[in-house]
């Protein structure tokens, strides 16, 4: 397309290469005829409904004058919102990324643009768009970097919940940049600021931080119980107990990951203590059931993980009539099995269709994905480890085999050298006989791969 050229231009060209007069194109686009003629001779601006007219006429695909219309309509420029939100839309709706960033770019100096760009955002954000939504929070969260309002600070947020992906390194450096401005959230916001906080940090074994955030969390949410009682105004997504008990609950994740399981229990307690909660209504009594349930396998399992290996067989039963709760069950009593040297076959046996992964869901909403994914990346370690040291090679060779490919796709850097320690152990095992050999040439590809990365 020639950028010299306007959208004039090509319409021109178009109606002489087709022997058309601008009363026929009326009847096939839809666009009145004075219309046309007062576009055609610049009277008139045209406006992005037209423009779709228009090129739907000409044969062409939908967005095809784009470019062209951004340089027209745009540069050097101070369009009026109405045209510049329906284009910004209407890019969307084409998933025209790019064209929104360039259209930005142009008019973002302007501040009187950014609360326009943000209400455009939520809306987009609202109805699922959210990688064209991203440009322009960012857009907002850059012009307003200087004025600490609550559209800064809600942008970020947005940013953050958007760029969240399977890749942990990403994640990490989303979180520590959003951790700035969780406290300039309106309190609307706030709780679920710091719980989508507590589920990356956890997902990240960032244990301090999750007992920092932790104790935030409670605090806040207290004091919102305390002044609102159960909702102020519907805005809490959540019923606000939610966030209470989910805080102890973190914190007690927290503890049992560090090893202190004294601690760990300690809060199992309190996320099943509900005598504060006051004539607890029907929303309130979903969120209590399910902790009640959390708490139940949650005994089990820090009993189970501190060495008390007798409740295994209570822990499975309670599990076999909880699907939701096999999981998480399953990666604490391999964890169990390697540490206690304890025989599982027959458990791996029963809950061998757990071990692909699958999206948690409970009572309440969906498991944290990016919690669930460092999960599952250890459980392939696991069950990796302990099929090796039961001298099942082949069987151990798959699974770190999964479990590496998997941490790789993640980002899980920890996980990385948890399984590449594995391969380095198998590799040099002289009972390992084809598996040995394979993990040899396996380590040497994955050498190559880190000191000439793509």
């Amino acid at each position: 397309m020639n950028s010299a050229a306007t959208i004039r231009d090509y319409f021109e060209d178009y109606l002489k290469s087709k022997r058309m007069t601008l009363h026929q194109f009326s009847e096939v686009s839809g666009i009145n005829s004075g219309t046309l003629s007062s576009t055609l001779s610049g009277q008139r601006p045209i406006g992005v409904q037209q423009l779709d007219r228009l090129t739907a006429g000409m044969g062409l695909p939908e967005g095809y004058f784009y470019d062209l219309y951004i340089n027209q309509s745009f540069v050097n420029a101070s369009p009026d919102w109405r045209r510049l939100g329906s284009f910004l839309y209407r890019c969307a709706e084409l998933n025209k990324i790019e064209s929104i960033k360039e259209t930005i770019n142009l008019v973002m100096d302007s501040l009187t643009y950014a609360p326009h760009l943000f209400d455009l955002a939520e809306q987009l954000f609202s109805e699922g768009k959210l990688e064209a939504a991203r440009p322009l929070y960012y857009s907002v969260a850059e012009s307003e970097k200087l004025q600490h309002s609550e559209r800064l600070a809600l942008s970020h947020y947005r940013l953050f919940t958007i760029g969240l992906s399977n890749n942990q390194q990403n994640n990490q450096s989303l979180a520590t940049q959003f951790e700035l401005f969780v406290d300039r959230l309106d309190e609307m916001y706030q709780l679920d600021g710091l719980n989508d906080l507590i589920n990356v940090h956890s997902s990240l074994r960032n244990w301090s931080k999750l007992l920092e955030l932790s104790d935030k969390l409670r605090m806040r949410a207290e004091i919102h119980y305390k002044l609102y009682g159960r909702h102020k105004d519907e805005w809490v997504k959540k019923e606000i107990v939610f966030y209470v008990l989910y805080a102890h609950l973190a914190k007690g994740s927290a503890y049992s990951y560090l090893g202190d399981y004294k601690n760990a229990l300690k809060y199992v307690e309190k996320y099943s203590d509900y005598t504060w909660i006051k004539s607890p209504n029907e929303a309130e009594m979903v969120v209590m059931n399910q902790f009640n349930e959390w708490a139940e396998a949650n005994r089990y399992l820090y009993e189970l993980k501190s060495g008390n290996v007798d409740v295994l067989e209570d822990y499975l039963a309670y599990i076999s009539e909880r699907k939701s709760e096999i999981f998480p069950a399953l990666c604490a009593i391999v964890n169990a099995a390697n540490r206690y040297r304890m025989n599982i076959d027959a458990v791996l046996e029963e809950y061998e269709s757990y071990f692909t992964y699958q999206e948690q869901e409970n009572r309440i909403g969906k498991v944290s994905k990016h919690y669930t994914s460092d999960q599952y990346g250890s459980l392939l370690a696991g069950l990796g480890t302990y099929y090796l040291t039961n001298r099942n090679f082949d069987k151990g060779m798959e699974y770190l085999q999964r479990g590496l490919e998997f941490a790789m796709n993640n980002g899980n850097k920890d996980a990385m050298l948890d399984c590449l320690g594995l391969f380095g152990e198998l590799r040099d095992s002289p009972n390992g006989e084809g598996s040995s050999t394979k993990a040899a040439f396996l380590l040497e590809k994955i050498s190559e791969r880190f000191s000439h990365p793509s």
